[in-house]
């Protein structure tokens, strides 16, 4: 790949890219320059190396072991661009959900408040249809724009995106460049109040400032995951140096020496004993990528 821009490391750890610190290597770690370099080297990438990409590593666990092929992280240099035109906010897939909140404010531009409660980027926003505070991404976006295994670019209206609960329809292998928002005009204090109540309540029922993936695992229909766990006697649960949070029972923090296996073990086991006193059958939220080491 003669004409490759972006930066090709071997053997990189990721640990350190995920917001529970904890993880083997990246057999190679890519961070292309721009969406045209991003499609040049899928074009060029043999197609049967296995390719994942990661954000800002908030909803994720790196298993031990490391992951074998080549992960892409797309970079606030190159995909980090937010744009609002009229009505419109455009951003790329690097940029933090809540940078992308704070520019539809700005712009005095409402219906993306709920980003600024979402401590992720927009490629894993549009990914997992993600949202907070009785808001979502289907709520709001216009079209997603993204580039395929093959190195093909592509695009997708809102219907396209086949939206359901915490997840798209979008084949996993497109990944995704900008996004294209809709908000509605609005005046500034009205918005920035409602900001403030998102940040409030993040800072009141979850455990922020702890190494944590965010929300473990996905509400089963008419119920919340938290009260599930809880009931089934979790909050506080250690598993190693992975904990139960005691502020919010859905969310795994590292108390300092935790492994990826640490952590999963635990939330495998929250889910067997919710089986056991509900008969509900919790869904993971946070992706897991890579190979365990044991």
């Amino acid at each position: 790949m003669p004409d490759l821009r972006g930066r090709l490391l071997a053997n990189e750890p990721l640990g350190p890219l995920t917001w529970f610190r904890v993880g083997g290597p990246a057999q190679v770690l890519f961070t292309p320059a721009d969406e045209d370099d991003l499609a040049y080297f899928l074009s060029k990438l043999p197609s049967e190396i296995a390719v994942y990409t990661i954000g800002v590593g908030s909803n994720l666990i790196v298993r031990d072991g490391g992951v074998p092929g080549v992960v892409i992280r797309l970079s606030p240099r190159g995909f980090g661009a937010i744009e609002v035109a009229g009505d419109t906010v455009r951003a790329g897939t690097a940029a933090l959900d809540k940078r992308v909140a704070e520019a539809a404010a700005a712009a005095n531009l409402s219906g993306l408040e709920f980003y600024f409660g979402i401590p992720g980027s927009i490629g894993g926003a549009l990914r997992m249809n993600a949202g907070a505070n009785g808001g979502e991404t289907k709520d709001v976006l216009v079209e997603a724009r993204g580039v395929t295994r093959a190195g093909a670019r592509v695009a997708f209206s809102n219907a396209e995106m086949k939206f359901v609960y915490r997840n798209c329809g979008v084949d996993t292998s497109v990944i995704f460049t900008s996004a294209l928002y809709r908000g509605v005009p609005a005046d500034a204090e009205t918005i920035r109040a409602r900001m403030a109540e998102v940040q409030a309540h993040r800072e009141r029922a979850q455990p922020i400032r702890e190494k944590t993936g965010g929300s473990t695992f996905k509400n089963p229909p008419g119920h919340s995951s938290w009260k599930l766990i809880d009931a089934a006697g979790c909050r506080g649960l250690k598993v190693g140096g992975a904990q139960v949070s005691e502020m919010h029972c859905n969310f795994l923090i590292n108390t300092g020496d935790a492994t990826a296996h640490d952590i999963e073990t635990l939330g495998e086991t929250v889910r067997a004993r919710v089986k056991d006193n509900s008969g509900i059958e919790l869904q993971w939220e946070i992706k897991r990528i890579g190979i365990p080491s044991h």
